[in-house]
């Protein structure tokens, strides 16, 4: 219980209360401090079946099976067991042409009523496979991921967080606690990186701060041997403009230059102000990063009930592309929490 209050960022008291309703209605089994999944063994609470009949055979395709999307799954598969859906996972790449065989060998199977994917979207190969997904036999929801307006797609429909809101969110922090002159550190090639910096660069320019430290670096550089001079060279770039905050997209790089700095004599916040984005591991740094955070579980719920909606009301049913705000959680690397 006391793990799952610090993960959940609740009390202890609302974990306790949440673990006896599920042991009530005999879906797990209470133990000292906590909880285990149902056991055989126990006979105080009839077993409840929650699951509803199969009534749809849905694939889902993910780039990665780690870091991230673990929560969608959860929450999708949350949603299918709810609604009567057998989800068939597959996990792909970044790769187009990996994604492009997964997809297909699901659909080539005949056995699936639709399809949730989370796409590669951008360049000439992303176009091609969104304009392919466009025209398979099932319903497509892509998850975490939108079309782009030019492409004018008439039947693809998406649940996706607003990683623009999130950008611009970001900057009006840092100017609530008085940041003037900020920096933006995204990770280069990823699907967040260009919403986020489009929010971003709208809230700058509309709070009349200054971004004076503007970098978009590789992921196998913040993984390898030269990250400790590339995060060195960041800290000098905002100590020469005077760049006293920076948003770092994602926690690992965040947690990685925040521990950085410190080790090399500078003060968080205040020498510098850290602002993670996606709240995967932030909270455990030192000290906590204050953090944007996806609701992930929520996105992957959403995904399942939209192509439940289409599968069941079909095309009466009015396409929706539905947006999930991202939510910020104070710690101390932007505020001093007291």
């Amino acid at each position: 219980m006391a793990d799952l209050a610090r993960t959940l960022g609740v009390a202890e008291l609302t974990i306790r209360r949440d673990i006896g309703q599920l042991a009530d209605r005999g879906l797990l089994t209470r133990v000292h401090g906590g909880a285990t999944l149902r056991s055989r063994l126990d006979t105080t609470v009839p077993l409840e079946t929650t699951a509803a009949p199969t009534r749809f055979r849905v694939g889902m395709v993910t780039p990665s099976l780690t870091y991230y999307w673990p929560h969608i799954i959860v929450g999708a598969r949350a949603a299918a067991t709810e609604l009567g859906v057998q989800l068939v996972l597959r996990g792909a790449s970044y790769s187009v042409a990996d994604q492009r065989r997964q997809i297909g060998s699901l659909v080539d199977s005949g056995t699936l009523h639709g399809l949730l994917v989370a796409p590669e979207t951008l360049g000439a190969d992303g176009r091609a496979l969104l304009h392919w997904l466009e025209s398979l036999p099932i319903p497509v929801v892509l998850v975490e991921r939108r079309a782009p307006s030019a492409l004018a797609l008439t039947r693809l429909e998406w649940v996706t967080t607003d990683h623009v809101f999130g950008g611009s969110l970001a900057a009006d922090h840092l100017a609530s606690v008085g940041h003037r002159r900020v920096g933006i550190v995204t990770s280069a090639g990823s699907p967040t990186s260009l919403p986020l910096r489009r929010g971003w660069d709208r809230a700058v320019t509309e709070l009349g701060l200054e971004c004076l430290v503007d970098l978009d670096i590789p992921l196998e550089v913040m993984e390898g041997p030269s990250r400790d001079a590339e995060i060195a060279r960041l800290l000098e770039r905002c100590r020469a403009t005077g760049t006293t905050a920076v948003l770092v997209h994602s926690d690992p790089e965040a947690v990685r230059i925040q521990q950085y700095a410190r080790d090399t004599g500078w003060s968080v916040p205040a020498d510098l102000a850290i602002l993670a984005y996606d709240d995967e591991v932030a909270e455990n740094a030192e000290p906590p990063i204050t953090a944007l955070r996806p609701s992930k579980q929520h996105v992957g719920r959403l995904a399942v009930e939209t192509i439940v909606g289409r599968l069941t009301e079909g095309a009466r049913r009015p396409i929706q592309r539905t947006l999930v705000l991202p939510t910020l959680h104070l710690r101390e690397s932007t505020v001093r929490i007291t």
